[in-house]
């Protein structure tokens, strides 16, 4: 992130702009100097990740009971300091981002297949080298700081720059996060996350005083230094001409550093010799190539002018900032009411995906673990689409226009097979239930017990289980969340077998009462790759789930759609190791007679609703985990061929995946078309 390689630069041609600091001394400092203000730190939170997810497990799908413990103390530490903390968390992928976005999405798909290689030769988990996040983690990171009692915002446009200028309207103490970016913005001092010792609150601040002596530049020429030397948003060969032009010159300090901080030099004493004015600007555009977009330039500069401040370098008839605009006005959505209330969620972190939805009428999702060579499991993009489909329906109804469409969105979805050049155009599908999918206005700004009922139909109604409401109503909220994500993945996966079903419930009965330490100290016999592909699948459709729940108005509490409340992804392969080796139920629940009354109510029920849907859940073969790769795919279980009237095929129309029909009993994508090139993709064959 930032401006690329910045920091080595930083680090080895200016080490004194490198400052070890004691955040606790600089409280103290803060407070003498602001008396009665509270010392605040504004926390880059997606520059955080790894380094708050320290724990040994992470290839199951999250160890989140120990991850939010781990959260807790974070804070704690902070807090014995006196230091406040608050956090804001990426909310969009602007599009100029989109080829960077792209780009990692494509390099982690590599990653990902070397560790599921990796977990097939070696059955346990890589090690911290080939450590990938686990799916979901920035969006769960979001809710367990809001219940840890943490102020929480999601950025309405590119995170960086609302936490330089939250940090410098608020007058914080500074920013913690891990972005060269924060080195350009003129904003307050920028902490290092990596370089955090926790238990003494010390870490290194890097000073944007001492790079710019350094450079010979001025604090409001670093913005078109970054452009120049190039961010993440400016291409690497837009400026490469310009570039090796400044390095031919006899600058004394250039060819007395490597390549990169030869150029920086070179970059920054062109800078320093020409007079800061938007003319000077106009000349440098006149040195990119033709087919370059001569509006980038001016565009990444503004980026970096945080509210109130102003560029020499840009128009004064120009906007001198990037300050957040009317966003009601560019949205795609005409109900300003609606768009207004979500908007709000979304600024305070509390829904998920509707913004983007109403605003833009796009979605995105990064890569999961997932084993694209298991033939019998699907992408989870695919295999929650569908689910998706509703939740447009919800958002953006189903009126179709004047050409017979439905509303549609662009999706940004990671799969195998999707070279990620273009979104897939998703359309709404409609709830079959009576009535037709309701209003957005209904079930948002209606009061009163009745539509809170109908909240809670309209739910179940997208996961296909709405036949059920009473026995589903009679459940402890996250229990009736996982039951419903069950019955779904029964209809949708037919590779899912009793096994998995036992391991699923048995792992969240299990959970209500570990405690931290218990899940620490699980020990596996070994890992094995599907139940990690299954981990993670689960995971997905609780954020999936998180999306059905924002969409319909909230029947549920989003505390009851948190993974640590039905989910362990060390507790699951445990379940499901000894789940396909036949353990007795008793044995799956650890000898907790108390819990096996309720594992059998549960089975009953997500059975019963799946049986109503034509779909029978069968044991595997014996021994069929242990078979190698090409045995399993030899296994007639995994050729044998799917229910056509389950699954209603998209069919490929104008860059459209459309459902035929409307099917209660469930639907899954057989073909997933690549719109502009008319190329199929068929998930069940991989």
């Amino acid at each position: 992130m930032g401006v690329i390689g910045l920091l080595s630069f930083v680090q080895n041609v200016c080490p004194s702009a490198c400052v070890t600091v004691d955040l606790k001394e600089m409280a103290k400092e803060y407070q003498e100097a602001n008396p009665g203000c509270t010392p605040t730190i504004v926390v880059d939170a997606m520059c955080c990740l790894r380094y708050w997810y320290t724990l040994n497990s992470w290839v199951q799908g999250g160890q989140w009971l120990e991850y939010v413990s781990h959260l807790k103390d974070f804070i704690d530490c902070f807090r014995a300091a006196g230091i406040k903390l608050v956090f804001i968390f990426d909310g969009v992928v602007e599009q100029k981002k989109r080829p960077a976005w792209v780009k990692r999405r494509l390099n982690d798909n590599k990653k990902i297949a070397k560790i599921f290689r990796f977990l097939k030769a070696n059955r346990r988990q890589p090690g911290r080298a080939m450590f990938f996040i686990p799916s979901g983690l920035s969006t769960f990171s979001r809710f367990a700081l809001k219940s840890l009692g943490q102020e929480v915002f999601c950025s309405k446009q590119e995170a960086d720059y609302e936490v330089a200028a939250y940090g410098l309207q608020n007058k914080c103490m500074g920013i913690l996060g891990e972005d060269t970016d924060y080195l350009i913005f003129n904003t307050v001092p920028y902490f290092s996350i990596s370089n955090l010792k926790l238990n003494q609150l010390v870490t290194v601040t890097f000073s944007r005083e001492i790079l710019c002596d350094t450079l010979g530049l001025g604090m409001t020429d670093l913005p078109l230094f970054a452009c120049l030397v190039c961010n993440d948003t400016i291409p690497e060969d837009m400026f490469r001409a310009f570039q090796r032009k400044c390095m031919s010159s006899d600058h004394p300090k250039i060819q007395s550093y490597n390549k990169k901080g030869n150029m920086f030099f070179a970059v920054a004493n062109f800078i320093s010799n020409i007079p800061p004015s938007h003319r000077s600007l106009e000349m440098l555009e006149r040195l990119l190539p033709v087919e370059s977009d001569m509006t980038l330039l001016r565009t990444e500069i503004e980026s970096y002018v945080l509210p109130e401040q102003e560029s020499p370098w840009l128009s004064p008839k120009m906007p001198q900032s990037q300050a957040i605009g009317d966003e009601q006005e560019k949205a795609m959505y005409s109900d300003k009411e609606i768009l207004q209330m979500a908007m709000e969620q979304h600024f305070r972190g509390e829904n998920f995906m509707i913004c983007n939805i109403l605003c833009k009428r796009e979605t995105e999702c990064s890569n999961t673990l997932e084993d694209e060579d298991d033939s019998g499991l699907s992408s989870q993009a695919l295999i929650y689409c569908p689910l998706r489909q509703h939740i447009y329906a919800l958002l953006l109804g189903t009126e179709k226009d004047s050409s017979g469409a439905c509303p549609t969105v662009k999706e940004w979805y990671v799969y195998p097979g999707n070279p990620l050049t273009q979104p897939d155009i998703i359309q709404a599908v409609d709830l079959d239930i009576p009535g037709g999918t309701p209003s957005l206005r209904t079930l948002w700004l209606t009061k009163g017990p009745e539509i809170q009922e109908q909240r809670y139909y309209v739910y179940l109604a997208c996961f296909h289980v709405e036949n059920s409401v009473k026995e589903f109503q009679a459940l402890d909220g996250p229990i009736a969340v996982v039951c419903c994500l069950l019955v779904y993945l029964l209809l949708q996966v037919h590779s899912l077998s009793l096994e998995d079903l036992n391991a699923f419930v048995a792992q969240t009965l299990c959970l209500q009462g570990k405690s931290v330490n218990q899940l620490k100290h699980l020990q596996l016999s070994e890992v094995n790759s599907r139940a990690v592909h299954l981990g993670f699948l689960f995971i997905r459709g609780i954020i999936t789930s998180m999306g059905v729940n924002s969409a319909c108005g909230f029947p549920f509490q989003m505390d009851d759609l948190m993974p640590w409340k039905m989910f362990d992804g060390r507790l699951f392969h445990q379940k499901y190791l000894k789940a396909h080796r036949r353990c007795s139920a008793e044995e799956l629940l650890e000898g907790n007679v108390s819990l096996l009354t309720q594992f059998n109510h549960l089975k009953s029920l997500i059975c019963a609703v799946c049986t109503s849907r034509s779909r029978t859940i069968e044991s595997k073969p014996r021994g069929y985990m242990f078979l190698p790769e090409n045995l399993v795919r030899q296994d007639p279980y995994f050729s044998k061929p799917h229910r056509s009237h389950l699954n209603p095929p998209f069919h490929y129309q104008g860059r459209r995946h459309q459902r035929r029909g409307s099917h209660s009993s469930g639907f899954r994508s057989q073909h997933f078309g690549r719109g502009h090139s008319g190329r199929r993709f068929q998930p069940t064959s991989r």
